[in-house]
């Protein structure tokens, strides 16, 4: 069994009492809580002014750059009055060059296709009379009613004169080459009893990529430029 340790009693220590009544010693501890509590409202009340005075800091400074902004968007505003002759002249030639791509959207340089057209015939033939019905930028181009013919854009009636009985096949195969060809007929063939030569009348329709699109930019092309040897007009011996 465990003995329990021996109690020794102080003996020699120096007396002590605690005299004072139990009323001053409340009124110490609630003397010090009343000072907590008042240095905890002073914390509280500058973390406040702090507090204010940054966002009075913070409105004060937006409302400069605010203003400053404005001034800035005033001085913009007076620089495009300067200007604005010029946005209008700018204006004026976006019309303009909005104006020449719709006018001119269904040209097709004729004299350069009529040289291929002629370029195409074979030796000896003779070009003659030449008739070209094309699209209007207002109008669309009547297209075929009959099954089985292309659309196009412009007709090209032309007349040939050879010494001999054209091949009208070859002639159609060779006018195949030509840009924007949908197709061709040969309408007659008669030969001139007083010279002995044979006179041809050809009716060729043409589709849209026979269109120049001069004033559209290259990047908007709906086809790349021919190379240059498909540009170059083949001479043509005439007997």
């Amino acid at each position: 069994m465990s003995k329990k340790p021996a109690e020794f009693a102080a003996v020699g220590g120096v007396p002590r009492a605690d005299l004072l009544p139990l009323e001053i010693r409340r009124e110490h501890k609630g003397r010090k809580t009343r000072t907590n509590l008042l240095w905890g409202v002073v914390a509280v009340v500058v973390l406040v002014f702090i507090g204010t005075g940054a966002s009075y800091y913070f409105a004060f400074t937006s409302q400069l750059s605010l203003l400053a902004a404005q001034n800035r968007t005033n001085e913009l505003l007076i620089e495009q009055q300067k200007y604005s002759e010029v946005r209008v002249v700018q204006d004026e030639l976006a019309d303009v060059e909005a104006a020449q791509k719709v006018g001119a959207g269904t040209e097709i340089d004729w004299k350069a296709y009529i040289d291929r057209v002629e370029a195409s015939l074979p030796g000896g033939a003779v070009l003659g009379n030449v008739e070209v019905e094309g699209a209007s930028p207002l109008i669309d181009y009547a297209q075929p009613s009959a099954p089985l013919q292309g659309l196009r854009v412009a007709t090209l009636t032309f007349s040939a004169t050879t010494e001999t009985l054209p091949d009208t096949d070859a002639w159609l195969v060779a006018l195949a080459d030509l840009p924007g060809f949908t197709d061709a007929n040969p309408d007659s063939v008669a030969i001139d009893e007083e010279t002995g030569t044979y006179l041809t009348l050809v009716t060729m329709h043409i589709g849209e990529d026979a269109w120049s699109e001069r004033f559209v930019p290259e990047d908007e092309k709906t086809e790349a430029e021919p190379e240059e040897e498909d540009d170059a007009v083949p001479t043509k011996e005439v007997d």
